[in-house]
């Protein structure tokens, strides 16, 4: 295979990784690094590192789209970077520290179990507007629109949302999956935030919590730019369409798309992990 062929390869699935990830929070990495290391056979911190970088690109398309469609809670999403980005400095410096099968081992665990907390609760958020004292303190509230027309909401379990962001943006530093997938189970679960606003929260989270980590992993050779490009280049293009299609998605079939496809993920990653083949 030639490097054209190769780079091809790649992009065409980065996009189809852009895509899953605009469409449920997850930001494409969860899906990009599964696929680097069992298809492509790159090493998992490498994957890691490139996915970083289109983790970043895919919030710099996707977000910007959601906050002018007025889905993303810019001021939610904010509160909880705060948590999130001490959490991907830590899971940054124990890349180095921890075997690549472990991480491959923790990255299907976090998969498996995201894909059971978002199909387990299937009813609708629209109507979690019971008061909270800290929320309103801190002003975590706000509306989406809807085919009923706008469609108000409060943040519920503030800190138990907070400290489940830490451990997302751990997982971030560590698996270089934006932490998304648990993103959206914390505010979507947690938090008591409508599918669609945690969703797209999460795609505007991800690129700050993502660049808090990224550093460490170039500073420690683990980022390659011949990757990393077309990783990028088609996973920005992916969350683009993405977000486009997320406007008139249902929440049903967005929480099926989102469990299948990590099921079959987490699944191949626990598989080779416990193989040693990672």
């Amino acid at each position: 295979m030639t490097t054209v062929e190769f780079s091809g390869l790649i992009f065409l699935s980065s996009l189809a990784a852009g895509l899953l990830g605009a469409l449920t929070g997850l930001g494409g990495g969860v899906v990009i690094v599964p696929v680097l290391t069992l298809l492509f056979h790159v090493d998992i911190r490498y994957a890691i590192g490139a996915s970083l970088v289109s983790v970043i690109a895919t919030s710099s398309g996707a977000a910007a789209a959601y906050v002018r469609e007025g889905y993303s809670n810019v001021r939610i999403g904010m509160f909880l970077e705060i948590a999130t980005t001490l959490g991907a400095v830590l899971g940054a410096w124990l890349t180095t520290r921890v075997p690549t099968n472990a991480i491959g081992f923790i990255f299907a665990l976090v998969l498996l179990y995201s894909a059971l907390a978002s199909w387990r609760k299937k009813e609708s958020r629209t109507a979690e507007l019971r008061p909270n004292k800290l929320a309103e303190r801190l002003r975590l509230c706000g509306s989406f629109p809807s085919a009923e027309g706008k469609q108000p909401y409060i943040a519920q379990r503030v800190p138990t949302g907070f400290g489940l962001m830490f451990g997302a943006g751990t997982l971030s530093g560590l698996l270089g999956i934006g932490s998304g997938a648990v993103k959206v189970v914390a505010m979507d679960q947690a938090m008591g935030l409508p599918f669609k606003v945690s969703t797209t929260t999460s795609n505007f989270m991800i690129g700050v919590t993502a660049a808090a980590s990224a550093g460490i992993y170039l500073s420690r050779g683990y980022i390659a730019p011949e990757l990393a490009m077309p990783v990028m280049l088609g996973v920005l293009a992916g969350s683009l369409i993405g977000a486009k299609i997320l406007v008139h998605a249902r929440v049903n079939t967005l929480r099926l798309l989102f469990a299948l496809v990590i099921v079959a993920l987490g699944v191949e990653m626990l598989l080779n992990s416990i193989a040693g083949r990672l």
